[in-house]
């Protein structure tokens, strides 16, 4: 298993400035941010200049470092919402329905992409029609969430269409307010989709350990449709659960809440078995640190998780597991 990072906590530094920095820590990959905005790569250009997809791969070999997955959240959010202003910055018009057919297309995009720098899986979100009825209360809400997942079998089939053509894979994040965001329904959302093997999963424990939920019993679940994985901690501060609740409002870069997001290793996540588990299932690719840490610089988050994870690395996993 190797160690990557999630490039877009320094999406103000140059490509080559940020590969130069992470590769000297010691990782040996990099997850790039797709959409619009993102510093580190121009989906457009790596379509249509071979130029441009050259020197993006000469930039990372010059450093040691591979392309573990590109990923497109923001954009991915806008197939099936919320498409209030809340995501006006993501797509060229504010009208609900041009916001949809953006999003599909750029996540097409991204597959395309994906496959011209050869890479295997594209990572993000998939919204969530019904994103505000995930609370039973009042009952109509669960109604209207069984026939939001129609639509997501409607959009997604055709995003993951084209997945299938260029041979990438999609891998969703199970978060809050996504329409799969705990086991129960990332069971759903394979099954509404058909089982395709295209539709898997990007493993980040820390959506799970706030909501209570064993990240291992996710693994051993899914774990031949983990296609990539997160290397995020999350932390549940008992005196603000006591005050507010794990779902307080307010940013979630804010210190005062019931939970917040860690660097490896400041956490909850127990990464040994963590790591156990995903060696059991057999995954063997990458941890990709994604910085989200509200009381750690993006340099310090860096060098702390792989002071953590670089030594828990298992380099040859045994062929056979004994039970």
């Amino acid at each position: 298993m190797k160690i990557g990072i999630f490039t877009v906590l320094f999406n103000n530094w140059p490509l080559e400035k940020t590969a130069e920095f992470v590769s000297n820590l010691g990782y040996e990959m990099v997850e790039l941010a797709a959409w619009k905005g993102s510093n580190h790569l121009d989906i457009d250009k790596v379509i249509s200049d071979k130029d441009y997809r050259e020197w993006l791969k000469n930039t990372l070999k010059k450093y040691n470092l591979e392309i573990s997955a590109l990923s497109n959240h923001l954009e991915g959010q806008l197939v099936l919402g919320p498409l209030d202003e809340s995501t006006d910055d993501w797509a060229p018009s504010k009208d609900p329905e041009e916001k949809v057919r953006y999003g599909m297309e750029r996540m097409k995009k991204t597959a395309q992409a994906a496959s011209a720098l050869g890479v295997p899986v594209v990572c993000g979100f998939t919204g969530s029609h019904v994103w505000d009825k995930w609370y039973i209360f009042p009952p109509k809400n669960e109604q209207l969430y069984e026939r939001g997942w129609e639509l997501f079998a409607e959009r997604w089939n055709e995003i993951l269409d084209e997945f299938d053509k260029w041979g990438v894979k999609f891998a969703l994040e199970v978060h809050p307010t996504e329409i799969a965001y705990n086991i129960e329904t990332a069971e759903k959302a394979i099954e509404v989709l058909g089982g395709r093997e295209t539709f898997g999963f990007n493993f980040d424990p820390s959506h799970f350990v706030w909501q209570l939920i064993d990240p291992v019993i996710f693994i051993k679940k899914f774990g031949k449709r983990i296609y990539h994985a997160h290397a995020k901690d999350s932390e549940l501060q008992k005196d603000e659960v006591a005050r507010s609740g794990v779902i307080p409002t307010g940013s979630w870069m804010r210190i005062d809440r019931g939970f917040r997001f860690r660097v490896p290793g400041w956490g909850d996540v127990d990464w040994r078995r963590i790591i156990t588990a995903l060696l059991e299932v057999r995954y063997d690719y990458v941890l990709s640190f994604e910085h989200e840490d509200p009381v750690m610089s993006p340099e310090d988050g860096a060098k702390q998780c792989i002071r953590h994870l670089k030594p828990l690395m298992i380099e040859k996993p045994l062929e056979e597991v004994w039970w």
